[in-house]
């Protein structure tokens, strides 16, 4: 299927993939930074932002994702970029380094290092987020223009909302609220915990792991999971940062993607070869 999504620069590729809700324009602030590079491809996966829903019938998985994101790859000519993502998709990420479709992955605050209470927790936290965005368009606008507005209604996603665009919040909260693939995304993470924490990627695919030091969404222990599941990888903390780094601090955080990213590409593998 086709995805919306954003090309720009010059340089190996690097695919951004981001969280449940979002859209392609969360990558907007490192957007510049990134591309004087590399080349990046910033998507809206299924179902979110601008792309399509999926077909009916077809289940809201990592592993659909994985496949749709191989697939939207091909269709480029793109054979194994450098792979980053945000939450949600930190997590795709993840899991598409270990099918052998990157060539390096950088995840910032990855999904899928929860347990039990962990999940319920972000998920009740999501679900809030997408009930308040129902509020009538001009009381939201109406706080949003504050700093500290914006702090009351964006604090539990970003560290620094009175930093960002009130307009571009505006727009994200549109999209959270009318995205067709959040609820059967959010209750396909019940089926990705028994999957296990992302492990098992392949030995010349370097990984880098950052975290948020003001994430309340998901929250700095799972970090610690993350570092333990995958002791290999670099970790770097986000000083000052929240679930979605990249208004908080876009120097930092495009330092991070490309420094995670600077490996050389690798060769192409067979996308049907399973890794251990």
């Amino acid at each position: 299927m086709d995805l919306v999504h954003e090309r720009r620069g010059d340089g190996p590729p690097l695919l951004l993939l981001h969280g449940i809700g979002h859209r392609w324009q969360g990558w907007k602030p490192v957007l510049d930074l990134l591309a004087r590079e590399r080349e990046v491809i910033a998507v809206d996966l299924p179902g979110f932002g601008a792309s399509s829903p999926l077909p009916a019938g077809t289940p809201y998985t990592v592993a659909t994702a994985v496949t749709v994101l191989g697939d939207f790859l091909a269709s480029l000519g793109i054979e194994r970029p450098h792979l980053a993502g945000n939450s949600l998709g930190g997590l795709f990420a993840l899991r598409a380094a270990q099918q052998g479709l990157g060539s390096s992955a950088t995840v910032l605050s990855p999904a899928g290092f929860y347990r039990g209470a962990g999940f319920r927790y972000a998920s009740g936290v999501l679900n809030l987020h997408r009930f308040a965005a129902r509020t009538p368009e001009p009381v939201r606008a109406r706080l949003a223009a504050y700093p500290l507005g914006r702090k009351a209604m964006f604090g539990m996603i970003y560290g620094r909302p009175e930093r960002l665009d009130p307009q571009e919040l505006m727009l994200d909260t549109r999209a959270l609220l009318e995205a067709p693939g959040f609820r059967q995304t959010l209750l396909a993470g019940r089926a990705e915990r028994a999957l296990g924490f992302p492990t098992g990627i392949p030995a010349e695919v370097p990984v880098t792991i950052a975290w948020g030091t003001r994430d309340r969404l998901l929250p700095n222990v799972q970090g610690r999971r993350a570092r333990q599941a995958l002791p290999g990888a670099r970790f770097v903390p986000l000083v000052d940062c929240g679930h979605v780094p990249m208004g908080d601090n876009p120097a930092l955080v495009a330092k991070v993607l490309l420094d995670g990213s600077s490996s050389p590409l690798l060769p192409a593998t067979d996308r049907g070869a399973a890794h251990p």
